[in-house]
């Protein structure tokens, strides 16, 4: 007796969905959105381009006359001497004043022992203008790099500190008392509950600091510096070079603009479980 197998049959192949298109989708969607959030600074640019030595003043150069200054500090090198001195004096300015304000405010949402040490002090400094602190650093520090990175250094100290405190005790005491009931400890307590639900507001005071931190350098550098953005512009101011002066100043804005897109990648990365409006 012969026995007929029928012949097996493979399904047919799966058809594989090109990811050509989406790819291509995905491209021109961020392209759209680079675009769309860049906007406002070409608009400002055009303005600008527009209204120079017209109707924002006849000594207001146009953003291309900045561009050729530029240009020319950039052959010459002379822009990367004074842009890296004031890159290192800002670095490790914020660098000690983040690490400041962030134990303090730590210390103080925390600890109700250490809320009484440290807060009253630290809002009676806050009061403090930034310029009536200029010659009490002068004769602390001297005229070199240690009185201008000591004036960067307090400068971010006070807008970490409070956010830093009122994101800790702005997490719920409902998160706080649940975590207890499971029997965690003070630390686990500390570094699952409440430091991840104060991150929301340590980013705004990050963003803020980094701000203030600029700025402080700005104040600092106009001060008796031989090298530095703010020599630069000292030395722009001498020779009436107002297209040096607002190449400066353009510098700054694009330095800030960078930080505040770091501290928003950060959020991204760290935030991400948060879901919020981001508007419509």
């Amino acid at each position: 007796m012969t026995l007929q197998l029928d012949p097996v049959t493979s399904p047919p192949p799966a058809v594989v969905a090109d990811p050509v298109p989406e790819r291509s989708g995905a491209l021109t969607r961020r392209a759209f959105g680079v675009a769309r959030k860049s906007s406002g600074l070409v608009l400002l640019l055009i303005l600008w381009q527009l209204g120079a030595r017209s109707w924002l003043g006849v000594t207001t150069p146009a953003p291309t006359e900045v561009l050729e200054a530029g240009w020319e500090l950039v052959r010459s090198g002379e822009l990367w001497e004074h842009l890296a001195a004031s890159a290192r004096r800002v670095a490790l300015g914020l660098a000690l004043g983040i690490s400041i304000g962030l134990v303090l405010g730590a210390a103080a949402g925390l600890l109700r022992v250490a809320e009484d040490l440290i807060n009253a002090p630290v809002q009676a400094l806050r009061m403090l203008p930034a310029l009536a602190l200029l010659p009490v650093f002068i004769i602390w520090f001297g005229i070199g790099d240690s009185f201008k990175i000591a004036l960067i250094t307090v400068a971010p100290i006070f807008p970490i500190y409070l956010n830093v405190f009122a994101g800790i005790r702005s997490v719920d005491r409902r998160l706080v008392e649940a975590a207890e009931s499971l029997g965690l400890g003070r630390f686990e307590l500390t570094w699952r509950i409440i430091l991840p639900g104060a991150l929301p507001q340590i980013f705004v005071g990050l963003r803020q600091a980094l701000g203030i931190g600029w700025l402080a350098l700005v104040v600092a550098e106009m001060q008796t510096t031989p090298v530095g953005l703010g020599f630069l512009m000292n030395d722009a101011k001498e020779f009436l070079r107002t297209d040096q002066i607002f190449l400066v100043l353009v510098i700054y804005a694009v330095l800030g603009l960078l930080s505040d897109l770091v501290v928003r990648l950060l959020e991204r990365r760290f935030l991400s479980w948060r879901t919020g409006f981001e508007g419509e």
